[in-house]
């Protein structure tokens, strides 16, 4: 939908943040999808492989509180997108000499490379290279969401 140029444009703007609105997807059994887009696995990895650290459209602090803190206040999530006390802890450890995306259209589940661990809510949901089974993961709802009426 945006030429490259106007990718890296706004992903350069300090006021943009950056979400995700794909679908959470199974790496295998029952509930696994072959054919999604390759976002689902790849989004954050290309913007902080490709674009931060291949392209420099900006340091890593900065590319780092796009897609943490901005966002989180931006949706008014409270106690998400920084480190600190009383907040969720919701970690992502990687090295960013190496990450990189390898999901593609034609083969949208490829795990991206450089990411050691995932946390999620305090539980590691991704010890280097395998899922562990945990899921803590929950829904999380901005102020205007409202439980339906019947």
């Amino acid at each position: 939908m945006a030429s490259e140029e106007d990718l890296r444009t706004g992903l350069s703007q300090p006021w943009t943040s950056i979400g995700l609105d794909a679908g959470e997807m199974s790496l295998d059994g029952p509930t696994y999808e072959p054919h999604t887009h390759p976002r689902t696995m790849g989004s954050m990895p290309r913007f902080l492989g490709h674009y931060v650290r291949g392209e420099h459209l900006m340091p890593l602090e900065a590319a780092i509180r796009k897609i943490t803190s901005l966002p989180a206040q931006r949706e008014h999530l409270e106690g998400r997108g920084l480190l600190k006390p009383g907040y969720f802890a919701d970690i992502t450890i990687f090295d960013p000499a190496v990450i990189i995306d390898h999901a593609t259209f034609t083969k949208p589940d490829q795990l991206s490379e450089g990411i050691d661990y995932t946390i999620v809510n305090g539980r590691v949901e991704f010890d280097p290279g395998k899922l562990t089974g945990a899921a803590a993961g929950r829904i999380l709802r901005g102020r205007g969401w409202q439980p339906a009426t019947d």
